[in-house]
């Protein structure tokens, strides 16, 4: 079987291709950048989702789109989320359907629903996104459905929540750095909201049995063992042996001033991160127990493993590397609030 992922050198994308060919699979991967670790074996076409001559050459002898190039919230990108997020999936999923592949795997977001006031997030919970990045993932989501419908080709949607594990940097980057450094640990409002993340390897379990299964439906993917924010943070700081606190802040003043320091380009937290940090936020998992899946690592266990293996390769990005979760996070005035990468302090345990 033959694989074309898009945005395939990103965090998620990556791991899809290296683990489609390792059950032997071909995988080709259509991105703006060739990441230099990516094994020979899996083909590279460089080239941006928007060109519908690149993406028509890509789809060549193509059996399942895995579609996950984007411009993520963290870009901040405005009016450029519109022709990638929505129209670049529009190009994709019609040129899969003029291509007669197969089946589709669409890598979304957790940001198409906004804000549900409880945080609980299941099967019939509304799509209300609130900023730019979400509205253009769920427009995005809607074009690749309505094409995927009219050409009869399955679909599988995939929503994960906050994802972690070794390689990513990004806002988490400095959340590390922090704790390396024993600096205090910013929080807005009390912490005490309960947050879910999803492991990067426990995500593509959930993708290849969805896959191999042939069902196609939307599902939301993230750990079934978390606790609020503060805990896990804490519990991440003790076993670093730091002597970082947690520090709250509160909401609203906290909010307003990062909203203007977005708007003036002295901080990279978006919206999406500085309106939704202090409030709950989890998926119910339930219906992927059902089809079998069961994830390996709680929200303490990944943050563990991701803090190591960002002490170990001292928080450098893959070199070259132009995804924005793989990338050291551009720090603007938090550059006040941390020293340069690669200088943890803090002794590391087994």
């Amino acid at each position: 079987m033959k694989h074309l992922i898009t945005g395939g050198s990103g965090f998620i994308g990556n791991l899809v291709a290296r683990r489609l060919r390792a059950r032997g699979d071909e995988v080709r991967i259509l991105d703006l950048w060739s990441d230099p670790s990516r094994p020979a074996e899996i083909e590279f076409i460089q080239g941006s989702i928007t060109d519908p001559a690149i993406v028509g050459s890509a789809m060549k002898d193509v059996d399942v789109v895995h579609h996950g190039a984007a411009l993520v919230a963290q870009t901040g990108a405005g009016r450029a989320y519109q022709a990638v997020n929505v129209e670049g999936s529009r190009i994709v999923a019609e040129a899969a359907a003029r291509a007669g592949v197969a089946a589709v795997v669409d890598i979304s977001s957790t940001s198409v629903y906004g804000m549900p006031p409880d945080g609980a997030i299941t099967a019939t919970t509304p799509e209300q996104p609130f900023e730019p990045y979400g509205r253009s993932k769920l427009a995005g989501e809607r074009v690749i459905r309505e094409v995927c419908g009219r050409a009869g080709i399955p679909l599988i949607t995939i929503r994960p929540r906050v994802t972690l594990g070794a390689g990513r940097l990004g806002i988490f980057e400095l959340l590390f750095q922090w704790i390396a450094q024993g600096r205090r640990v910013w929080m807005l409002g009390s912490g005490n909201n309960a947050m879910q993340f999803v492991h990067a390897d426990d995500l593509i379990d959930f993708y290849m049995l969805a896959l191999e299964a042939g069902r196609p439906g939307t599902y939301n993917v993230g750990t079934d063992r978390f606790g609020t924010l503060r805990g896990d943070l804490q519990a991440l700081i003790d076993y670093a042996g730091s002597r970082s606190k947690l520090t709250s802040v509160p909401k609203a003043q906290a909010a307003a001033v990062l909203s203007l320091l977005y708007h003036i380009g002295l901080s990279p937290l978006v919206p999406w991160h500085y309106r939704t940090y202090d409030r709950p936020c989890h998926f119910d998992v339930a219906p992927l127990l059902g089809m079998g899946w069961r994830p390996r690592y709680s929200n303490v266990e990944m943050l563990r493993e991701s803090y190591d293996w960002f002490c170990r390769q001292r928080g450098f990005a893959t070199p070259g590397a132009m995804s924005p979760h793989r990338l050291p996070l551009k720090r603007g005035i938090f550059r006040l609030t941390a020293g340069a990468p690669g200088h943890a302090s803090v002794h590391q345990q087994p």
